[in-house]
């Protein structure tokens, strides 16, 4: 396993949604369940969350109920009518059911896997999209969604395609529109909102990598 690996969430919020099975791994039977966190502005991000059934208590996390969970963003991608969608949830490590600390902290450590997509909105706040890909035990990555803001947003124009770097923010959901040949569909993006971000210097990855 790579020590190395950095891919941290830590998040509270209220059960929105039934447990429901989700899948079977070697005997393993895992459930998810969306959660909803509350930001500062009092918005609520709706975030999907698995867990095994060797840790869930079912029925403390019944719709309703407040949850604090440790554990790590997840990606895979879903198949249907010939298409592939990214999925996100937070794989859950550990649960307490008695904690009320009202937070959602990410870290995560990743390469850029595409050319940082950066503009300005109408009003001239800048945004950048950015794709890490962020390293798993048994050489599997996770596809993870960010974006970031004002000067952040600017200083990622830089990255180039496979630079190391280390973000810290929020994982957060967002509504949108999109055109489909059946009309417009309202759709749900899952990614982590960046409040700071580092580039890893050489020196550092070939530390690392001693």
């Amino acid at each position: 396993m790579d020590t190395n690996i950095i891919n941290s969430v830590e998040i509270s919020g209220n059960v929105a949604s039934e447990c429901t099975f989700s899948h079977e791994i070697y005997g393993e039977e895992f459930y998810s369940f969306y959660l909803s966190s509350r930001r500062l502005s009092g918005t609520d991000d709706t975030i999907k969350v698995t867990i095994s059934e060797r840790i869930l208590d079912k029925e403390r996390t019944s719709v309703g109920s407040f949850v604090y969970i440790k554990g790590q963003i997840r990606s895979y991608n879903s198949y249907s009518e010939n298409k592939s969608r990214l999925i996100i949830t937070v794989f859950t490590k550990e649960i307490e059911y008695d904690r009320f600390d009202e937070v959602n902290n990410v870290v995560l450590d990743g390469f850029i896997c595409k050319k940082p997509i950066y503009r300005s909105t109408p009003l001239g706040r800048e945004i950048s999209d950015i794709l890490l890909a962020v390293n798993r035990a048994y050489n599997k990555s996770d596809y993870i969604p960010c974006i970031c803001w004002g000067r952040n947003a600017k200083y990622t124009n830089e990255f180039e395609v496979g630079e190391n770097i280390k973000i810290y923010g929020r994982i957060q959901s967002r509504i949108y529109k999109k055109h489909t040949e059946n009309g417009e569909e309202e759709r749900t993006a899952y990614e982590v909102s960046v409040s700071r971000l580092e580039k890893k210097k050489k020196e550092e990855l070939e530390e690392n990598n001693d």
